[in-house]
Order: C-alpha cells, then structure tokens, then sequence
C-alpha cells in the first residue's frame, strides 16, 4: 500500500472509447490492478459509459460519478469544465493522447506538487518504442512536462498488463475440467460443442470469416465456434440463416457456431482460457490471448496506409519465429498477404498448433520477466515525482 502523501497515492485515466471496448478495456484493467493491488486511489474518466458496461454489467450509463470496484467513474461529457488544483489527481493518465480538457490541465500547473503527466501509448512491438519510452514532452505555454510511457514485450518497455494472480488462476482453471465445463454450460453448449475443437472468434468486419466458416464446415474435424454478439455479424448471420443475436446457433456439416452474450472480462478470460484457438482483435483481448496459454490469431486494428501491416510484422517478428504456418495464416487473416488458399492455410495451421502451445508457454515466460505494466508505471511516477520535488 502506498503513503497517503505519495504521488502515486492517486491517479485520473482519461480514456476516450475509439475501438469500442480495447480502449476501455485496457483503462478499467488498469485502473483496478492499480487499486486493488497498489492501493491507489483511481479516478477513471471515460466518455462512452454504455460500451464500458458492455464489458463491466455494474456500471450505470445514467451516472455522472460512481464508483466501480473500488474505482471512481466519472462521466467524460466534453472539453468544457473549471477544475480547481484539489481536483487534479497525483498521476495523471492521458489515454492514447486522448486530449485531457483544457480546464483541467490548467489546474495540473497551479497544483502543488505538479502532477506526474503521462501519455499511455499503444502496443507495438516495433524497434523504435524502446528510443521513445519515457521521453519528455513540454507543454508549450504552462510548465508542465508530459511524458510517453510504451507498454512492449521488452526490458526497455513499460511492459504488459497482468495481475498478480492471474497465472495462477489460469492454471487452475485449465486443470479443472469440470470447472471448464461449467463455465461453457452457461452458454447451453451441446455435448457434441464440448467435444469438438473450441474457438473463440473475436475480429473486425473485414475478416475472412465466411471463408473460414466454409473450411471447417466440409472438414472431418468438429469445430465449435463461439463468437460474441455483434462479431462479425454478416458471417455469422449468413450462417445461421438468422439474427446472430446472443443464444442463436447453428450446425452445418462438422461446424457448429454459437453466438455468446458479451462477457464481462474476467469471463472473458476463462473463454479463452476453455478454447483450443483464440481469434482476437485490437489490443486488450490481444494481450489476454498471450496471457492464456493458448494459440491465438491476432486481427490487428487497421490504420492508414497500411501502417497496421508493419506492426503485425513486428510482433511476428518475435513472437512467431519458426513457426511459418502461424506467420502465413496471420498475415492473410490481416490482409497482408493473398494466402496460397484458405483450406492449405488452416490445414497448416492445424498441424503447426500443438508448436505453437509451446510457444505460449515460453513467450508468457520471457515477457513477465521484465516485469508488469502497473508496476513499471509506479516506479516510473516516483522517479519523475522525486526529480520534481528536488526541482523545487
């Protein structure tokens, strides 16, 4: 537990939702390891609070404040607002520079001590983050200094997030299969379902999925799809001759797809933690998917001039070395590549999986040895927060 009169002893997150729930997601997880297992005392400012419950079924989408879990929600609703000194927190968190309201940047440069500023960036596993991790920035006009802070899969990173007991939990839950079949059993999934190859599909639009679909579909192994409801809604629905509404499902030749209701995220866990593949989208689900021990797919969030390509190449880099069936496929998957063809894909694939479990094994290994995010931030608060006190 932290000192009262600490820096770090509390923090604001402003999060603006983009990506529907990898933005929030990343700051709710964030924001309760740092209360829970530091002792910080977290304000969390998020604009889109009906995403935000989608993900945390406890949240109210009509509330201005409440608290969360321990956390302080507060409703993001503009750049307007006058903000006094008291209202600034110790540590503040700008989310994907997210633009914090310029009220209350104003009121961080009266505040005594000057809050520890940072920008929380994206993942990547790019080079060059390792050159701009930490870097300062100042503020044109007031004296204030911002700084960058790069999660990455490094020691010269921020890290990843991952709680304490999280490995733990994991292996306890993978070991138990009567836990596993309960858990799947809130999902009316058939016997048949519980038998077959489980994948979890979480993508963009844009995905290949219908050709997927129809891979599996004329395969001789059973294939249980489960898909979150409103994922690739014009596959899925084509599919089942139906709505993909939570509950619909629909078996075709060895291919069985069952829409699922949107989990809150530590059932979002076990979900990836009871299938044999993970599909995973963005960022958030892509960190829980290394952290799960299972194969995964990552479709990475797209962006301009197919900057997005580069960036998956990156993390293929390192994580898939000697693994060429696990690169092929997710290149493809990303539209970085025209595949060979699907069905020579997902065969390769299938034989390179077993491969592939051992390496998420070992990458989980080496990347928790540089330590976690929420740690890594902490010590970095304290350093910057004891430069500025000898500033003073």
């Amino acid at each position: 537990m932290l000192p009262h009169s600490s820096t770090a002893s509390t923090l604001a997150i402003f999060c603006k939702v983009v990506d529907n729930y990898g933005d929030i997601g990343i700051c709710w997880r964030l924001a309760r390891q740092l209360r829970h297992e530091h002792g910080v005392a977290v304000t969390l400012w998020v604009d889109d609070l009906a995403s935000f419950r989608r993900i945390c079924p406890e949240v109210d989408t009509a509330a201005a404040l409440q608290h969360v879990r321990g956390v302080t929600v507060r409703h993001w609703t503009g750049q307007d607002g006058v903000y006094a000194p008291e209202d600034v927190a110790g540590i503040v968190i700008e989310f994907f520079g997210c633009d914090i309201p310029p009220g209350y940047i104003e009121a961080m440069a009266r505040r005594t001590p000057r809050p520890v500023w940072l920008n929380y960036e994206g993942l990547t596993a790019e080079d060059w983050v390792e050159g701009c991790h930490r870097l300062p920035s100042m503020h044109p006009r007031l004296k204030l200094t911002k700084h960058f802070f790069f999660p990455g899969f490094t020691a010269q990173t921020g890290g990843l997030l991952c709680e304490q007991d999280l490995e733990a939990r994991r292996i306890a839950f993978q070991g138990d299969q009567a836990a596993q079949r309960a858990f799947l059993a809130r999902f009316q999934l058939s016997e048949r379902e519980l038998g077959a190859r489980k994948v979890s599909l979480f993508c963009y639009p844009h995905a290949p999925v219908a050709e997927l679909f129809q891979i599996w579909a004329q395969g001789e192994e059973a294939v249980a799809c489960l898909v979150p409801e409103g994922v690739a809604a014009q596959a899925v629905g084509e599919f089942l001759d139906a709505e993909p509404v939570a509950g619909a499902a629909a078996t075709r030749g060895a291919l069985s797809v069952r829409v699922l209701p949107f989990v809150a995220q530590p059932d979002y866990d076990l979900l990836l933690w009871a299938c044999d593949l993970n599909f995973v989208r963005g960022e958030d689900s892509w960190v829980r998917a290394q952290w799960a021990g299972r194969p995964f797919i990552w479709h990475i969030y797209p962006q301009d001039e197919e900057l997005h390509h580069k960036k998956l190449r990156a993390f293929l880099s390192r994580y898939a070395t000697g693994l060429p069936a696990l690169q092929a496929f997710s290149l493809g998957w990303n539209g970085a590549v025209a595949p060979d063809g699907w069905p020579q894909a997902w065969a390769a694939l299938r034989d390179e999986l077993p491969a592939i479990a051992e390496r998420a094994a070992t990458w989980r290994r080496e990347v928790l040895a540089h330590g976690d995010l929420a740690t890594k931030l902490l010590d970095f608060a304290r350093e910057l927060g004891r430069a500025q006190e000898n500033q003073i």
